[in-house]
């Protein structure tokens, strides 16, 4: 009956949360010898709190988190475009967060260990390969220079957007998929700007900014401010797209930004005053015609690697968990089950994956852009209301957080409604 899962990133963890929940027993092996928050900040879409609010962690993202009130868009001249609110501003039921991603992890990976035990999660054990049977698969995963065997019901693949499941379903797919754009990332203790908890967007395609902050302000009024610098370069131009998470250097990008200097944000100064910055390729996968392969699936950036943009690649996830946990309640711990996952969900992420590389709901910034170069009297002249606001509502639907279908939703997993906490 043993649910395995190769990773023990945000997707991972809550495969193995919601199998807590529904009774099943699990074992993740993760491949990092020790599990320490790492990365930047990412959001939380009100689609995916709901999930981690049934699983009883509401006080815990309290705790870690920022309650994001609103998204506002900026033209690279710093003049607004527009502004729409977010979580129970916007009227969900259900707040939206801006989080460091390693607090996340490890919130989830505490909620694991005091619910499930310290021994549900191995780390320094990587998951090689498996081979399916008749009532289950063998998983093969190299610990501390040996490989063992493990058997369970299904493998659920959570590790990552290099998964050696996926290369071992794809053999001939290749590395990651960069279309161009690097992005330098990094947080700075500074106060909050606009609303205190907002997000942040200014600029266009080729040269965007983005910034949110991800923790309560401390006694001196100071948060930890996420930003993202984006610029897209030449696809043709030499660039390290092959490393991730390596340590950014200032004279790479900020002269791009040295004149956004904007009465509602000092760009550069937020920049400089980081406490560290680091560089990443813009990268993702192509879309597969599947994810599962008998008692075998793909889950999370395994299954769907996308631009970070929309606010959806950790939500994706949490939701992947919880609709396979749906499946594994309605139809038992097999293929069956994984199948029907793989055909609800793969659409929706396939088609989330497309929507990122035009830019999701940051389409709004180019349209400024090549309409206006980012000057204007009045945004009303360039770009209507209406055709604002879908813009926004077209990516919601897509992404599958739109309010009134959100709201009304049953819960993924039957559980009782937690729209009041």
């Amino acid at each position: 009956m043993t649910v395995i899962v190769s990773g023990a990133g945000i997707g991972g963890l809550t495969v193995a949360l919601t199998c807590h929940q529904l009774g099943i027993p699990v074992k993740v092996f993760e491949a990092v010898p020790k599990i320490s928050p790492l990365g930047v900040g990412i959001n939380l879409q009100p689609h995916a709190v709901r999930e981690l609010f049934e699983l009883g962690l509401a006080d815990q993202l309290d705790a870690i988190a920022v309650r994001t009130r609103e998204v506002a868009y900026f033209s690279k001249h710093g003049l607004p475009i527009w502004t729409e609110d977010r979580g129970k501003w916007a009227g969900y039921h259900w707040p939206q967060y801006s989080v460091h991603r390693g607090e996340l992890q490890m919130m989830l990976l505490n909620a694991v260990t005091a619910r499930l035990g310290p021994d549900c999660v191995e780390t320094g054990s990587i998951v090689m390969g498996f081979e399916s049977t008749d009532n289950g698969v063998v998983v093969s995963v190299a610990q501390a220079g040996s490989t063992r065997q493990f058997k369970g019901r299904v493998l659920i693949a959570a590790d990552g957007i290099h998964s050696n499941i996926r290369a071992g379903f794809h053999p001939n797919e290749g590395p990651p998929v960069w279309g161009g754009a690097v992005l330098w990332r990094g947080t700075t203790r500074a106060k909050a700007f606009l609303s205190g908890t907002s997000m942040a967007m200014a600029g266009h395609r080729d040269l965007k900014f983005v910034t949110y902050p991800i923790s309560q302000p401390d006694e001196n009024g100071l948060s930890l401010i996420n930003w993202i610098a984006d610029i897209k370069l030449d696809k043709i131009t030499h660039w390290n797209h092959n490393i991730y998470n390596r340590k950014g250097e200032l004279a790479d990008f900020l002269p791009k930004f040295e004149s956004w200097n904007f009465d509602w944000l000092d760009i550069p100064d937020l920049i400089r005053n980081a406490d560290a910055i680091y560089e990443f390729p813009m990268i993702d996968r192509d879309p597969l015609a599947r994810w599962t392969v008998d008692n075998v699936t793909l889950l999370g950036d395994a299954a769907h690697a996308m631009y970070p943009i929309g606010s959806n690649g950790a939500s994706q996830a949490i939701i992947d968990a919880r609709v396979l946990g749906k499946y594994f309640k309605s139809l038992g711990i097999n293929g069956a089950a994984l199948q029907a996952y793989d055909d609800e969900r793969r659409p929706i992420c396939n088609a989330v994956v497309l929507a990122n590389r035009g830019d999701g709901p940051d389409h709004i910034l180019q349209v400024v852009e090549e309409r206006c170069q980012g000057r204007f009297d009045k945004i009303e002249d360039i770009l209507s209301p209406k055709e604002m606001a879908k813009m926004a509502a077209d990516y919601k639907k897509i992404a599958g957080f739109d309010v009134k279908t959100l709201n009304n939703a049953p819960d993924i997993l039957g559980a009782n409604d937690d729209s009041n906490t």
